[in-house]
């Protein structure tokens, strides 16, 4: 009976080890490619806003961070840094800055979802054409799938 135990245990130790791995690895390896330095370049000057992503924030933590520099024109948001790997990122306007889940959850109704970042260095994003990024003040990376919190920045 002891041996069938430790085989559950070190079976089972093994098996959830494996899926935390397969589960923040598993989008680094699908990711496409990052946008080059010279194409966040060009989308960057065409911005009418900026703002930087830090590492410090009150909802950021070793696994959840972003650190660089986004750019906000009339059409596309270019971030040029690095974000923490992970699944189901996606990016939104927000009216207000929102430094934790909990802020953000408050707003998301208000928020606009521009759409999914699937690159952990370097991203450019179309702005669907009904979003007027003049009417918001913020921006916000969100895991969807695990309802998580990985960087913010206020643009104005």
């Amino acid at each position: 009976m002891f041996k069938f135990i430790r085989f559950l245990v070190t079976h089972g130790i093994a098996f959830a080890i494996g899926l935390a791995l397969g589960i923040y690895l598993l989008p680094i390896l699908i990711a496409p490619d990052a946008p080059s330095r010279a194409q966040v370049d060009a989308s960057a000057q065409q911005a009418l806003f900026s703002a930087d992503f830090h590492r410090r924030l009150a909802g950021s933590d070793f696994l959840h961070w972003g650190e660089g520099r986004v750019s906000i024109s009339a059409t596309q948001i270019s971030f040029m840094g690095s974000l923490a790997p992970g699944p189901d990122y996606q990016l939104y306007l927000t009216p207000t800055l929102a430094q934790t889940e909990e802020e953000f959850l408050m707003i998301k109704d208000e928020s606009a979802k521009i759409g999914p970042v699937k690159t952990f260095s370097n991203f450019i994003l179309d702005i669907p054409p009904n979003v007027n990024p003049a009417d918001y003040r913020g921006l916000i990376v969100w895991c969807e799938s695990f309802g998580e919190f990985i960087t913010a920045a206020s643009y104005r």
